[in-house]
């Protein structure tokens, strides 16, 4: 699969404004446009991208772009458009991290920043998650906070007595308010609905979220609740949930470990041992197994290098390396490519992709296509696209839950929900610019009733 953003074979020529106020648009051979990633490489705090070292001997004449460029997208010119997938846009994005902004966290777990996956109907959530008092979380690195934004902020002047008021009168009697429960729960930052939570036992004597598992049903029930856990714990009960029962469902393995950053990942490790009371890697270990098992072992070890300084040499030595473990002879090694894309930073896998469509002729996304099948190839693309891209990824992701017959609403509930205070204004932005339709209309023709309002109040138009 090819993917916009790569050189063409002269190189990258200057693409002028980048990155211009608002947004810009890349359209892949002519077919659509797509906006920038906002906090995109440089990071935010400004400067340009920075030009390649004379002496390292990459990128080729023509090279990156002068500060303020950015090559027009449209893909290397000898990259195969595999499977007839619209192209994978290539904007500049920063390391790729969904950091959310800093703030205090709930049962010593950091608050959204993730997105986990299920499969099937509504899940069973448990109960009892998320009923330790407030600890405050330390801020993330300044140089991988992305400028990026959620369409749900904190609420001015909060009262968690007041709302947990609300909440217990919509669940009193007869019947139930569900839009008094909406227009709480999609309006409050995750940090505030656990106060709500804790002021509603305090308060009343009596535990939230089993009233609301006691009033609610289905997809709206699922929405609600995973609107109520801590940012952690939803990860990690994802995780669980995923690998509990009979067979295994490996993209929310892969789509959450793949894509966390070393603080998440090792607070996921935690969280899992603590509230599960079990190993992780070992349970990885047992429904998984190849070169997939290794990759999400080495995933959950959070040991990614998180610098945000590209080494461009390195960039060209590993882009060397990949093409001879793949392309570039007979057979794979496989190893090669779990240690190059398992250690290296988001924004040094993006120099590494833009050198490998130099040396291979091919881009690096279209060659794992060819080398890899099955879950190692998704885990192994699902690492280069968050790299490339982020937004874009969830947006497809999101695309892919909704379209054809029937709805993953696992799937729509998760990202929503986890990106709903990270980066959901850029994901919406990407959704319309690849599918020409926005993301709540999508939302509106294929959910109804409460689930569908409470979605797009989240979403916003």
């Amino acid at each position: 699969m090819s993917y916009p953003g790569y050189p063409p074979s002269g190189g990258y020529p200057a693409f002028p404004g980048y990155p211009p106020t608002g947004q810009e648009s890349y359209p892949p051979a002519g077919q659509y446009s797509y906006p920038a990633v906002p906090g995109g490489y440089p990071p935010a705090g400004g400067g340009t991208f920075p030009a390649a070292p004379p002496t390292a001997g990459f990128p080729a004449p023509g090279g990156f772009p002068a500060p303020g460029g950015f090559p027009a997208p449209g893909g290397y010119s000898g990259a195969p458009q595999a499977g007839g997938m619209p192209p994978y846009p290539g904007a500049p994005t920063g390391p790729g991290f969904g950091v959310p902004p800093a703030g205090p966290g709930f049962g010593g777990y950091q608050q959204p920043s993730a997105q986990s996956y299920a499969g099937g109907g509504p899940a069973q959530i448990p109960v009892g998650y998320g009923g330790q008092a407030p600890s405050p979380m330390p801020a993330p690195p300044a140089a991988m906070v992305q400028c990026t934004q959620g369409t749900i902020q904190a609420a001015p002047d909060f009262n968690a007595e007041r709302d947990a008021e609300i909440l217990r009168k919509a669940m009193k009697g007869f019947g139930t308010d569900e839009q008094a429960i909406i227009s709480v729960v999609a309006n409050r930052s995750n940090d505030q609905r656990q106060k709500i939570k804790a002021a509603f036992k305090t308060m009343y004597g009596k535990d939230l979220i089993k009233d609301l598992k006691s009033e609610l049903s289905g997809n709206t029930e699922e929405l609600i609740l995973a609107l109520f856990m801590p940012g952690t714990y939803y990860d990690a009960w994802s995780l669980r949930h995923a690998m509990k029962g009979v067979g295994t469902q490996e993209r929310v393995l892969i789509e959450i470990l793949c894509t966390r950053t070393n603080q998440e990942i090792r607070e996921i490790v935690n969280c899992y041992k603590s509230e599960f009371g079990r190993d992780i890697e070992q349970d990885i270990r047992s429904d998984t197994s190849g070169h997939f098992e290794r990759l999400l072992v080495s995933m959950c070890q959070g040991n990614r290098d998180e610098t945000q300084t590209v080494d461009y040499q390195k960039a060209q030595e590993d882009a060397q390396r990949l093409y001879q473990a793949g392309e570039g002879k007979l057979g794979t090694d496989e190893s090669c490519f779990n240690m190059v894309l398992a250690t290296r930073s988001f924004p040094q896998l993006k120099a590494t992709v833009e050198a490998y469509s130099r040396i291979a002729n091919r881009d690096l996304l279209s060659s794992i296509d060819r080398e890899f099948s099955g879950n190692v190839e998704r885990g192994l693309k699902a690492i280069l696209q968050c790299a490339l891209n982020r937004p874009a990824f969830f947006a497809e992701r999101l695309y892919h839950s909704m379209k054809g017959a029937g709805t993953d609403d696992s799937t729509l509930i998760r990202i929503i929900v986890t990106r709903s205070e990270i980066d959901l204004v850029q994901i919406k932005q990407m959704f319309t610019q690849m599918y020409q339709k926005t993301l709540a209309t999508m939302i509106a023709s294929d959910t109804s009733g409460d689930y569908r309002r409470l979605l797009l109040a989240i979403v916003g138009q």
